[in-house]
């Protein structure tokens, strides 16, 4: 079924800060949509122009005005993510993550001087979470995966993937450790340690998503739905990749969550945990239930804002108003490509 273009009805700006510091950002933010269907959410990060944050407008579009296709399953396995804390916090994080027995570390991290952080400060990060599976699943009980939002350079991607590795008891896989094509290709094929490598940024921000296999770039694929316009854009890509996908999350509130889970409740196969249990990041959500595991699982259903959690996530005026001419410019831009 085609995605409409029309305009959704009331839209409503929400803003929350993070409990840690993640992918450089201590506030999250962004605008939801009602239609027919139910609610959408739009929340393309700051940094995105608006050619590139036209996708996540069709996205929010498509959950409002026309609903996500029917579920295979009634629940999707999920990863809690671990942001680049030390190594106290990182164990707090996984025992506490609702069942989770998978666990997605950030590494990679570049300091204030441009230079990545310290390998051992990796190492002490992801021997933390290790340890704290091994307390609640027993030894080598659940799985650690690692992504570098394409920070390492191929050197450095080549000297640490093997470490942290041995560190983990061996890592499920290694996401975008490095910013090209190219260089993902390079590590997979030089990389002595038996770990896959998952592309993520070289498919969600790629004009050609599908080089990553023409060059033999990945074992693996992450999704995102609202940066590849919708959940049936996602399985159309997931197709023709042809590999494993992993459905993660954009850091949004569980309006914009409830769209992964559809994406990863519709696809035919589903091989790994999902990185959709991230509302364990936000100090608010703007749903009074919000989408948070429970066994390791998030269940497959509609969401829609509350009143009262909507309200305290309210955004200051000036934020509403910079959000709400965001999207009046994405509209009158989707309207021109029609």
């Amino acid at each position: 079924m085609p995605v409409p273009d029309a305009a959704p009805r009331s839209p409503a700006v929400w803003s929350t800060p993070l409990r840690s510091r993640f992918r450089g950002l201590d506030v999250r933010d962004g605008v939801l949509l009602r239609g027919e269907a139910g609610w959408g959410e739009l929340s393309p990060f700051w940094d995105y122009d608006d050619a590139e944050s036209a996708a996540w407008l069709r996205a929010a579009r498509e959950a409002a005005d026309v609903g996500w296709p029917a579920p295979v399953r009634d629940r999707v396995p999920v990863n809690v993510t671990v942001p680049a804390v030390g190594p106290e916090r990182a164990r707090e994080i996984v025992l506490r993550s609702g069942g989770c027995r998978t666990a997605k570390v950030k590494v990679a991290q570049r300091l204030a001087n441009g230079e990545v952080e310290p390998l051992d400060a990796e190492i002490d990060r992801v021997g933390a979470v290790r340890d704290a599976l091994d307390e609640l699943y027993g030894e080598g009980g659940g799985e650690v995966r690692v992504d570098a939002n394409g920070a390492w350079t191929v050197d450095e991607a080549l000297e640490r993937i093997p470490m942290l590795d041995f560190e983990s008891g061996g890592l499920e896989y290694v996401e975008q450790p490095c910013a090209t094509v190219e260089e993902l290709a390079e590590v997979r094929r030089r990389l002595t340690a038996d770990v896959p490598v998952a592309a993520d940024e070289s498919i969600r921000r790629a004009i050609d998503p599908l080089r990553v296999v023409r060059e033999e770039a990945a074992d693996v694929v992450v999704l995102k739905v609202q940066p590849l316009g919708g959940v049936r854009a996602c399985l159309d890509l997931a197709e023709q990749v042809g590999l494993p996908v992993v459905v993660s999350s954009a850091l949004e509130s569980s309006v914009g969550l409830a769209a992964g889970v559809a994406l990863a409740a519709a696809l035919p196969e589903l091989p790994y945990a999902c990185g959709l249990a991230t509302s364990q990041l936000l100090e608010r959500d703007v749903v009074a239930d919000p989408l948070l595991p429970v066994d390791g699982a998030l269940g497959v259903r509609r969401v829609e804002p509350d009143p009262v959690a909507l309200a305290a996530a309210a955004a200051p005026d000036g934020l509403r108003e910079r959000w709400l001419a965001r999207y009046d410019r994405l509209a009158a831009l989707l309207e021109e490509r029609r």
